[in-house]
């Protein structure tokens, strides 16, 4: 029997080792010849590619598309749904990951740890001076998580070890969470306001696009802080700019930008009151072994009975 055979660029090693030999990975094209194009049986999005309508039927033997990854933005559901191509996705195992980075960021900025480690390996730092880099206090501050699902109540858990305040932000209120966490519902403006930290964990949708712009960053306090560890589009880029430059909020971390990555003559990448990753939120070692794991699990279902482990409803 053939190997099957799918489409996907950049696999790392782990994630070729662990398909085995009874799979053929042949490079992402938009524009595959006809011939290559009947062989493609599944799709494996890794690294955000984009799949809509037109793509897919350049393969009329397509099976499933599975992401490595919870976020599927990237992949227009409906446009699966309706050619009756089940959709994968890898939600649950990146959860603490996500939440740890969120962290990670989050004290970064609050406590200049970036601006520091440059000071302390630069030429300047002769002597210790208790006034150099004096940063804002974690421990009993208040924190605004917008979007309280499973990362957001991760980030909660987390939280609660420093102290904080919680306040959140859903469409509907989470009952069992204010109940198990301590967490507070309040409109976004109010979250906004109060927030001494502003952790963003909402999924990208229609509505989420643009969610922060200036009239929200004019809202937050001058001494706050915004963590994106959602998507980059959620908030608007210039308007972050200028909220940064004119400090209008203390500072920033971001795990993902729009455009991802920034040009990198990005006016964002010189400034020194912003904390920026390459989209690490899931990047733990258990967390991606398990991401390919289940990534694997939901091609080989997709193959085999069409009935996925863990599939996305459009």
């Amino acid at each position: 029997m053939p190997p099957a055979v799918v489409m996907g660029d950049g696999l790392p090693p782990l994630f070729l080792e662990l398909l085995g030999p009874d799979v053929e990975v042949v490079p992402w094209t938009t524009e595959p010849s006809s011939a290559d194009a009947r062989r493609i049986v599944a799709l494996i999005t890794y690294g955000h590619p984009r799949v809509d309508g037109p793509l897919l039927d350049r393969f009329p033997n397509l099976k499933v598309v599975t992401n490595h990854g919870v976020g599927v933005d990237h992949i227009d559901v409906a446009a699966c749904a309706a050619r009756r191509i089940p959709v994968g996705n890898t939600p649950g195992c990146l959860d603490a990951s996500t939440a740890d980075m969120t962290f990670a960021l989050l004290l970064a900025v609050a406590r200049n740890v970036v601006v520091g480690d440059h000071f302390a390996r630069g030429p300047e730092f002769t002597h210790y001076d208790p006034a150099m880099w004096i940063g804002s206090e974690v421990s009993g501050s208040t924190l605004g998580i917008v979007g309280l699902g499973r990362i957001g109540r991760q980030v909660a858990q987390r939280a609660r070890g420093f102290d904080m305040r919680i306040l959140y932000h859903n469409r509907h209120r989470d009952t069992a969470a204010e109940r198990e966490l301590g967490v507070v519902w309040c409109s976004l403006d109010e979250l906004l306001a109060q927030g001494d930290f502003v952790s963003l964990h909402c999924p990208l949708t229609p509505q989420t696009t643009g969610l922060i712009g200036q009239p929200q960053l004019r809202r937050m306090k001058p001494s706050a802080f915004l963590i994106n560890m959602a998507r980059g589009p959620v908030v608007q880029t210039e308007a972050l700019l200028v909220a940064l430059r004119e400090r209008w909020i203390a500072g920033a971390g971001l795990d993902v930008t729009d455009p991802e990555p920034l040009p990198r003559n990005h006016p964002l990448l010189g400034l020194d009151n912003l904390v920026i990753a390459p989209h690490l939120g899931s990047a733990s070692n258990r967390t991606r072994r398990r991401m390919i794991e289940m990534s694997i699990e939901n091609l080989w279902a997709g193959l085999t009975t069409g009935q996925l482990s863990w599939s996305v409803q459009p």
